[in-house]
């Protein structure tokens, strides 16, 4: 049975990683002192970037980690795979990297991303030259994709992103969902908040982001920057004691 009274599933950049070194420590070392908090990073980057991350003096080690915009699940401790959430994606993606690839190949206003990518396939896109037909063609080849940031395309696997993969994960570690709580500040975290799980829309989320979760009356959108956010966030839901 689950002891956490805090499950904090985070997006990265702008968010856990957004506000003031003062803010961030102050976030940081609230949730390294807690005994009865569980910690979940939620991103668009790669396994390889958070592994770095984590060796930064003062960066909370997250418990379990979900990669690459819902592509990648793995234990936060060891980077070791999740075959239980992940088989799935894996499944539903196959070898469609090259497929994804060859099919966009001549698609204007984008630019592929140099990182391999096991899951999913990555672009920068430009919005004044993106089409609506480059969309519809990912959409009819059976893949679904994803906007951000005024800058990032990712095509993904259909029915997979940050938050069908956390609620799979929570599902999977059988987590009290009404003890998680979500936290983004950009449009590739709006399916965190489509979880209906408590969530948080930091002080410097993207307009676009702050429209598409308009009447969303569980999420809280936080005055305050990035870490600060988070921190408002645990004290507007009164997540911050401990469990008895």
């Amino acid at each position: 049975m689950s002891m956490h009274n805090l499950i904090l599933a985070t997006d990265l950049d702008g968010t856990f990683l957004g506000g003031s070194d003062a803010q961030r420590r102050e976030l940081y070392n609230h949730l390294s002192a807690r005994g009865d908090a569980l910690l979940i990073f939620v991103s668009g980057r790669d396994i390889d970037f958070i592994r770095e991350l984590v060796r930064t003096p003062g960066m909370p080690h997250p418990d379990y980690v979900i990669g690459d915009v819902g592509t990648t699940v793995v234990q936060g401790r060891d980077f070791v795979p999740m075959p239980e959430v992940q088989a799935e994606i894996s499944e539903r993606w196959g070898d469609a990297g090259d497929r994804v690839k060859a099919l966009l190949a001549d698609e204007p206003g984008i630019k592929l991303q140099p990182t391999p990518f096991e899951r999913r396939v990555s672009y920068y896109y430009d919005p004044a030259v993106l089409r609506r037909e480059t969309l519809e063609k990912i959409e009819q080849a059976g893949f679904d994709w994803l906007l951000s940031a005024e800058t990032f395309l990712d095509v993904l696997p259909k029915g997979i992103a940050k938050g069908p993969t956390l609620l799979r994960l929570v599902e999977a570690l059988k987590l009290p969902a009404d003890r998680v709580l979500v936290a983004g500040d950009t449009l590739n975290d709006l399916s965190l908040f489509e979880t209906r799980l408590k969530g948080v829309a930091v002080g410097n989320s993207e307009p676009k982001l702050v429209q598409a979760i308009d009447g969303f009356d569980w999420v809280y959108r936080s005055p305050h920057p990035g870490a600060a956010g988070i921190a408002d966030a645990i004290r507007h839901f009164d997540m911050s004691r401990e469990a008895a």
